[in-house]
């Protein structure tokens, strides 16, 4: 089975295998291997891929490791409070783990102490990388690693909100230490790959060819005032044609963002789905769908379209489709792994029933470390989810 995994899911079954993540992180991510095709995926006559997602796992429960050797940091941009950050997260670094290499993008600012990184085939290992900002830093930290594997992400707030932010900047020597020692929930969140053909079908290299998108690709008219006509296949038949201002195929992660603004479903960012929202469809029957990961979409810039159509990825990358011409979507054999808050505890204690090693529970009420959903809180707090006028004026009593 494992043999069957490792097709499918190579960056997956590197972290289950592994007797530490970022050992197997150190020589997975750095990988620029295109993705292998459909037919390589299954290994046995009668397996479909829908067989290999009962045993894929995107939740994964790390209590053993050693620390890693390198790690990147990722900021915005570099205000008073982020270099102040920063100085704070490299002497604590420094001083804890002195024989940890800390490594900062290629940038202007880039902080004292710190060796430049620059991505691509020959870039240096890396088996951490650190976060500063908001949701868009993390997508820029995607971003970084376009092919092939992402080294575990800790993520840092500095005062903003968001879905991907699950620890304050306060919180740095906590996370910090119980990352270093491998006491870590790590959410695979994940991420798509798309590839583009011409109106014969055949292939086309682009610069944006087979990079990984955390969020959501996004097909729209633009600066057009006209809506345009797309033919939707999945797994090569038709499904529709939309006529709309475009279409969103986003992540589970990238169900809360733009996809939740033009009407799209919250999924929790454990499932493994493909989502497919329209942007202000002429019909109203036009609904958003879900599908497995397994599922391939194709959206094709219809010969009838009035219009081409701009396409974005995560809000980064921008490529122009004819008519005729198209572009397929696929889950990512390279999900993004984000360790939770919920995992990051006191030193840990052995409760009854758990095998040595395992991250300890803090007696009182609630769930114990790592068993908390951090997405939970999230939808509650940040969305203010199912929130009536009643629950919010309870909300502001007991804060006042």
């Amino acid at each position: 089975m494992l043999k069957t995994l490792s097709l499918r899911f190579p960056a997956l079954v590197a972290v289950r295998t592994s007797s530490s993540p970022f050992a197997a992180r150190r020589l997975q991510h750095t990988s620029h291997q295109r993705p292998i095709s459909r037919a390589q995926r299954v290994s046995k006559p009668g397996r479909t891929i829908s067989w290999l997602h009962r045993y894929r796992s995107y939740a994964t429960r790390i209590t053993s490791g050693i620390s890693p050797k390198s790690v990147l940091i990722v900021n915005k941009l570099r205000t008073k409070p982020v270099v102040e950050a920063i100085d704070t997260l490299l002497k604590y670094i420094g001083k804890n783990y002195p024989d940890v290499q800390v490594y900062h993008e290629d940038r202007p600012d880039i902080p004292k102490g710190a060796k430049v990184w620059r991505p691509g085939p020959d870039a240096e290992l890396i088996d951490l990388v650190i976060t500063l900002g908001g949701d868009g830093t993390i997508l820029h930290a995607s971003s970084l690693f376009k092919v092939g594997a992402v080294p575990p992400v800790l993520s840092f707030s500095m005062g903003t909100l968001g879905f991907l932010l699950p620890f304050h900047i306060d919180d740095y020597t906590k996370a910090i230490d119980s990352a270093f020692a491998g006491r870590i929930t790590v959410l695979h969140r994940m991420r798509l790959s798309c590839s583009f053909q011409d109106s014969g079908g055949k292939h086309v290299d682009t610069h944006c060819d087979d990079w990984q998108v955390m969020n959501e690709i996004a097909l729209h008219r633009g600066s057009s005032p006209h809506l345009i006509t797309i033919d939707v296949f999945v797994d090569g038949q038709h499904l529709t044609e939309a006529v709309s201002d475009g279409l969103i195929v986003s992540t589970p992660t990238g169900s809360t963002a733009y996809s939740l603004s033009a009407g799209g479903p919250i999924v929790h960012p454990s499932l493994s789905a493909i989502v497919l929202t329209p942007i202000c469809p002429r019909s109203l029957s036009f609904r958003p769908l879900v599908f497995p990961s397994s599922s391939s979409i194709t959206l094709r810039i219809s010969e009838r379209s009035r219009a081409s159509s701009g396409l974005s990825m995560d809000g980064q990358i921008s490529h122009v489709l004819s008519p005729g011409e198209s572009v397929t979507v696929r889950a990512s054999l390279y999900p993004i792994p984000c360790i939770n808050r919920s995992s990051i505890t006191e030193p840990p204690q052995i409760r009854h029933g758990e095998e040595e090693g395992a991250i300890g529970g803090i007696s009182g009420e609630g769930v114990g470390p790592g068993k908390e959903d951090d997405w939970v809180r999230d939808i509650n707090n940040l969305l203010q989810y199912n929130a009536t006028f009643r629950s919010k004026a309870l909300t502001r009593h007991s804060r006042g």
